[in-house]
């Protein structure tokens, strides 16, 4: 009986080989994708920076904007600056979640400064990745213009530039311009059993 599920399964796994080997003949291209990590759940910023931590290993250059977050202590931004400055710069614009600065104006200038910042970084040849981490938040709440984003994406961002934006409730307009959407579910967090967020896991 093993003997004959063995067979069965290596004649399962060799017609899946072969088909993706026909699939992967068809796909040729490379270019720089625009990705968006969207949604309630946890791990969008987390696995953009597991992006980063790639292009580092593969002596990509890269960089990071970070907005709304504000200059809290956070591991990725601790490890990218005091070990991997040289291959991973690393911005922070924004004093803060929206709720912790309850400036509407102060918001919008540290915004439209990042957005300065990360459209330098991805038209600058040396760069190959780019991560707006938490840009969708600035969006969503209109402290920049989603339409000059987008139009920027499409039309002046170098052809092989990657560039990642994470952030919960990502605009149609973004979605539509993507070539890599993922949204996170959210189906369980310890936050609402009174959980705080926890080092090493949120930040």
């Amino acid at each position: 009986m093993t003997d004959d599920l063995n067979a069965r399964h290596n004649v399962k796994m060799r017609k899946i080989k072969e088909a993706r080997e026909r699939m992967m003949e068809s796909k040729t291209e490379e270019k720089g994708l625009i990705m968006v990590h969207t949604g309630s759940g946890k791990g969008k910023s987390s696995s953009s920076f597991g992006m980063v931590l790639r292009c580092i290993a593969h002596r990509m250059p890269c960089a990071v904007v970070q907005f709304i977050k504000g200059n809290w202590d956070s591991g990725e931004k601790t490890i990218l600056r005091e070990h991997f400055a040289d291959q991973c710069r690393f911005f922070v614009s924004g004093d803060g979640f929206t709720w912790e600065t309850q400036d509407r104006e102060r918001d919008i200038a540290a915004a439209k400064n990042g957005w300065a910042i990360a459209k330098a970084q991805i038209l600058d040849p040396e760069i190959e990745f780019v991560l707006l981490d938490e840009i969708n938040i600035a969006l969503r709440y209109d402290y920049l213009d989603i339409d000059e984003v987008v139009d920027f994406l499409l039309h002046e961002k170098p052809r092989m530039t990657h560039v990642c934006l994470t952030g919960r409730n990502a605009k149609p307009e973004l979605i539509g311009a993507a070539d890599l959407v993922t949204e996170m579910t959210l189906v369980k967090h310890p936050f609402r059993d009174g959980v705080k967020a926890q080092k090493g896991v949120e930040f």
